[in-house]
């Protein structure tokens, strides 16, 4: 038996009906839970002798309202971990869907793994999932103004406001976009004799 499917045996096991499904793709796992069940399946995660996932090495959301050239038909946001287990040298990922899209809260996993905090306060930031239960819930790299999640597929290319300096009020301030939205086409030249090779035929 390989190492992945002794992980994917103990991960069966441990978590038993708490997983929606289990899968192996390209030499990696990914589970994913329902948002109830959410914290208790990532205590197992961690707990759990056959696994021992005791580090949280990322955790992003993700917006699939776009997914699949817009076929998605599940909930619009997710929550993505990547887990590793030192003690058994494995990783595992885990996703799991904020049941509502117009306001998408999950719990926080920052009490099972503390560095899980910074992770959830930029999906907060870019994507505005809810963390309940987290203690300090704000945005972390967009400016204290930000007005939207810039992460969203329907948020703007250009965004709402800009800001900039203005040397009569001697500060810093925020105006509309004064960008037209457009969209750009590529153009492709194709050359005869492109990088010095002449074209067959």
């Amino acid at each position: 038996m390989t190492s992945l499917e002794t992980l994917k045996a103990n991960l069966d096991t441990a978590l038993g009906a708490r997983a929606t499904s289990i899968t192996v793709a390209l030499g990696e796992i990914t589970v994913v839970v329902p948002a109830k069940g959410y914290t208790e399946a990532c205590a197992i995660l961690r707990d759990d002798a056959g696994l021992k996932f005791e580090q949280c090495l990322d955790l992003c959301g993700v917006d699939y309202s776009a997914y699949g050239d817009g076929l998605w038909e599940g909930p619009r946001f997710a929550v993505v971990l990547h887990l590793l287990s030192i003690a058994h040298n494995w990783r595992v990922r885990v996703r799991s869907f904020c049941p509502d899209d117009d306001l998408p809260v999950i719990d926080s996993i920052h009490p099972i793994w503390s560095a899980a905090g910074w992770y959830e306060r930029e999906a907060f930031d870019f994507y505005g999932i809810v963390f309940e239960g987290h203690d300090d819930l704000r945005r972390i790299l967009t400016d204290y103004g930000f007005i939207g999640h810039p992460f969203r597929k329907d948020f703007p290319v250009s965004g709402y406001v800009e800001m900039r300096y203005d040397p009569e009020q001697k500060r810093v301030i925020y105006q509309p976009v004064s960008i037209e939205p457009r969209e750009i086409t590529p153009r492709i030249i194709r050359e005869e004799n492109y990088g010095g090779l002449k074209k067959n035929g």
